[in-house]
């Protein structure tokens, strides 16, 4: 990075010593996502386990995660990497749009897609049913409650990952190598796979193990769809069977896959830059489309769109609107949620502001806090939930076990999300040159100077995106949120899941929605903000 910040000045003109306190105030802010997962480790290997859970069972939610984890990966890499190349490469209809808004699933979350295909596809539900009529026989070809099932919903929601990993990966290609292909008597497919996904190969990897971390960590698809994953296997030993140390050697399963899979991202997001534009690189050419091609890439990227989105909004809002809601349960559910999502953006982004200030020159801090970002949400709450419970009657008997039950949620988003928000804001600290704070020193300002009046003012909007990343994932986190939150303080996940229990999927539209329509706006301004970064950007 080419930041210089306040601790370069700092050392020049002799304040050098303040470098170790933004090293530690680092550290300290990477503790937050170390903590919960040493805890997890530690009741592991000394709590004593019931009965609950035979080696038997923890192999079968294993090899169920793993499968369910690779049908993820392969259908997002398939679905992501083809609209990426559609809408980088070539002119159609609808192109413009579609480069941003193949992004919007994101708002949709994994759950209310699950509600929303199992009422649609169902035994008893509508398309079935039709196909029943029309043919006089069952015959489609998969159960929804299935693995299978709930592969196609959680792909529907996470390939965006890999598609703007990949659309990026494209955008960045040599276009010397493309077109010595094409010399060569390539075609346009030839061309795809031989040339241009070999080449992003890094971050097609990266992209489908950001989609398979996310698939782990869910809970309110899988559970809903009836597939035992070792997810729904930590929350049912801590809420069921009340086994903490059982909770805990199932997290430490998922810790494991987690770590493999950020190590994997990791290390290919350092050979993103192979094959990548040298000094002759120049803006891509698009060649357009004609005849029914342009008609496939354009119904090709609107599934994708109708699949992941509207389709099953639009479903959930038909069967919303038919009844009258719960009002004031909506409405309790509403503010709570938004609160929490603030306390958590506001939380996550200042502790993601120290670690980008102090690890600057300790990666440490920053490879410590990204463990949290690959531990599911249910982890982290029994991280939390484990060293808590030492004191909880002691806090519980003076009336503050919801203040603690409220402080460990907004904790596990920290935990969790810290190093997403952390790369928006290395980015835009990035901007900040050596010069720039130089020049700020000779004016005769101090650290804090310079960090108010330089770094602030242009890591303004960075800090925006961060906490808009973290505002919509705190308003999708479930499993988390199930097992840290007080007593009847629901939000609009938890009300859904709720409701989606009792088998009330029209009830549970109305959270659901408002959930996509509290999260549409930010994806979408961040979606259009991600296609508008890089020079010579096609969309």
């Amino acid at each position: 990075m080419s930041l210089a910040s306040p601790l370069t000045a700092g050392r020049a003109n002799g304040a050098g010593a303040r470098l170790p306190l933004l090293r530690i105030a680092a550290y300290l802010a990477a503790a937050f996502a170390v903590v919960p997962i040493g805890a997890v480790v530690w009741l592991a290997l000394t709590g004593a386990g019931g009965a609950a859970f035979s080696p038997a069972l923890i192999g079968r939610y294993a090899l169920t995660s793993a499968l369910l984890g690779a049908l993820v990966a392969v259908g997002s890499v398939a679905m992501g990497a083809t609209a990426a190349w559609l809408v980088v490469m070539y002119r159609f209809p609808g192109r413009g749009v579609f480069s941003w808004a193949l992004a919007l699933p994101l708002a949709v979350p994994a759950f209310a897609l699950a509600y929303a295909y199992a009422d649609l596809l169902d035994v008893a539900g509508p398309v079935r049913s039709a196909l029943r009529v029309s043919a006089g026989a069952e015959l489609f070809p998969f159960e929804i409650r299935s693995i299978g099932g709930a592969a196609f919903v959680l792909t529907g929601a996470f390939y965006p990952y890999v598609y703007l990993t990949a659309r990026a990966a494209f955008i960045t290609q040599s276009v010397c190598a493309l077109e010595a292909a094409r010399t060569m008597g390539a075609g346009p497919f030839e061309v795809f796979r031989r040339v241009a996904l070999p080449l992003a190969r890094p971050a097609l990897a990266a992209g489908a193990a950001l989609a398979v971390m996310e698939t782990l960590a869910d809970y309110g698809a899988v559970k809903f769809l009836g597939v035992q994953t070792l997810t729904t296997g930590v929350v049912r030993a801590w809420s069921v069977f009340g086994s903490p140390a059982d909770a805990a050697r199932l997290s430490m399963i998922l810790l494991a896959a987690a770590a493999a899979l950020l190590w994997l991202e990791r290390a290919n997001r350092l050979g993103e830059s192979y094959g990548a534009s040298s000094a002759r690189w120049r803006t891509l050419a698009q060649a357009p489309l004609r005849g029914p091609g342009k008609w496939l890439a354009a119904g090709y990227c609107l599934l994708l769109l109708v699949l992941g989105l509207v389709l099953p909004a639009a479903w959930l809002a038909y069967k919303a609107l038919a009844l009258d809601p719960d009002l004031p349960r909506l409405l309790r559910a509403t503010g709570v949620s938004f609160a929490l999502a603030c306390a958590g953006a506001l939380v996550t982004v200042t502790l993601a502001t120290v670690l980008a200030f102090g690890g600057q020159r300790d990666h440490w801090a920053k490879r410590l806090a990204s463990l949290g970002y690959a531990a599911p949400g249910a982890v982290l709450a029994v991280g939390l939930l484990a060293p808590a419970s030492l004191v909880w009657r002691d806090l519980g008997a003076v009336g503050a076990g919801a203040a603690v039950s409220l402080t460990l949620l907004v904790l596990a988003y920290a935990a969790r999300l810290m190093a997403s928000a952390l790369q928006p804001i290395e980015a835009g600290l990035a901007r900040v040159t050596p010069s720039m704070d130089r020049a700020a020193r000779s004016l005769g300002e101090t650290e804090t100077g310079a960090l108010r009046r330089v770094h602030a003012p242009l890591a303004r909007g960075a800090l925006w995106t961060a906490a808009l990343l973290v505002f919509v994932d705190v308003l999708k986190e479930l499993p988390a949120t199930l097992m840290l939150r007080p007593f009847d303080f629901d939000t609009l996940a938890v009300l859904a899941d709720r409701y989606a229990s009792d088998e009330r999927l029209a009830q549970a539209g109305w959270p659901s929605l408002l959930i996509v329509l509290a999260a549409i706006g930010p994806i979408v301004f961040l979606s259009r903000k991600v296609m508008g970064s890089r020079p010579g950007d096609p969309g």
